[in-house]
């Protein structure tokens, strides 16, 4: 028998030069660790930021635009304050959130509608069940349906109408990228960044999404815990940090890490965005490069070691267990 020769790759299957590849693939951030066995990893950047706002660490493409999804909501509430509403408290915190849905934050959106004589209708995020699977699986027992109100981002839509409302701004096109209030928000994201828009987009519920670099968004952050007192930015700080149930829920990681760690500025988006500010002016940014929300606690957790955070928190948020036969055989574990 001849020996069999591996056939020779068409000019198709060939791989390009390295130089006209895509971007350079992030490093791991994470392992999927099954009973000590590693069957998966998850990439992503990351930059922490040092008081001073200096980069400290950098992994990955931290200067490339990303889309930070619900992390942008601090500045958006921010544009909302600059347009000329004057909103506070678990009010303004709630113009911030991505909220579980929990009935706490379903009364008060509604109750802010009725403050600003505004038809639930008018919202135009989509109609959603809670964003926490515990209190979704008792919404769905009630009996209830998706609804605008429930949906987790209704308290930063609310406040977007309340504001045009009172501007004598038109509410049907609010969502719009070239409405006045979505131009002002532009702006603020841009001034907190020290950075252009790269892009503009679409969020999942609807409203403009600018992309900014990783660099851009912690800095961000740290601008915003850095801000005068009074000013736009540190009224929305100031507000999530007194009340991080309505920025987050009641089993969030936001949540349990602004009430924990004293001063500290903490917000999640989709696609596994995560951007902390501490108050002395450390901060922290990175994205999950699949998008993967399993990986954000461990990578957080790390990540904050790495700014020298050294509270309980840490490790409840850092804790990511995997099951086999309902009993814990692995984990999620931070790899940098």
């Amino acid at each position: 028998m001849q020996p069999s020769h591996p056939s020779q790759p068409s000019h198709a299957d060939r791989a390009a030069p390295t130089s006209a590849l895509a971007p350079v693939v992030p490093p791991v951030l994470a392992e999927v660790v099954r009973s000590g066995f590693v069957e998966g990893r998850h990439r992503g950047s990351l930059v922490v930021l040092g008081a001073d706002g200096a980069v400290e660490l950098a992994l990955g493409e931290v200067t490339a635009p990303v889309f930070p999804r619900s992390s942008n909501k601090p500045m958006q509430a921010a544009g909302v304050l600059r347009a000329g509403l004057d909103l506070a408290g678990e009010r303004l915190a709630l113009a911030a959130a991505s909220h579980s849905g929990e009935p706490f934050h379903r009364d008060l959106v509604r109750k802010m509608l009725d403050e600003y004589g505004l038809d639930p209708a008018l919202l135009q995020c989509p109609p959603d069940l809670p964003l926490d699977a515990e209190e979704r699986e008792t919404y769905l027992a009630s009996g209830a349906e998706p609804d605008r109100v429930t949906m987790n981002c209704s308290g930063k839509h609310t406040a977007m109408l309340a504001v045009c409302a009172q501007q004598g701004w038109p509410l049907e096109t609010y969502l719009d990228p070239e409405h006045p209030l979505q131009r002002v928000i532009h702006r603020v994201v841009e001034d907190a960044a020290g950075e252009p828009v790269a892009a503009v987009g679409t969020d999942g519920c609807g409203a403009p999404l600018m992309a900014i670099s990783l660099v851009g968004l912690a800095r961000a952050f740290r601008s915003f815990v850095a801000a005068e007192p009074g000013s736009a930015e540190r009224r929305v700080a100031d507000a999530m940090r007194a009340h991080p149930e309505y920025v987050a829920g009641s089993r969030r990681a936001d949540t349990w890490l602004m009430r924990e760690v004293p001063g500290s500025l903490s917000k999640m988006g989709a696609e596994a965005v995560q951007a902390v500010a501490l108050p002395d002016g450390r901060a922290l940014a990175f994205k999950i490069e699949d998008g993967a929300t399993r990986a954000l606690g461990p990578v957080l957790a790390r990540a904050l070691t790495l700014l020298g955070v050294d509270a309980p928190v840490v490790g409840r948020i850092g804790r990511a267990p995997l099951l086999g036969g309902g009993r814990e055989v692995g984990e999620i574990r931070a790899s940098f």
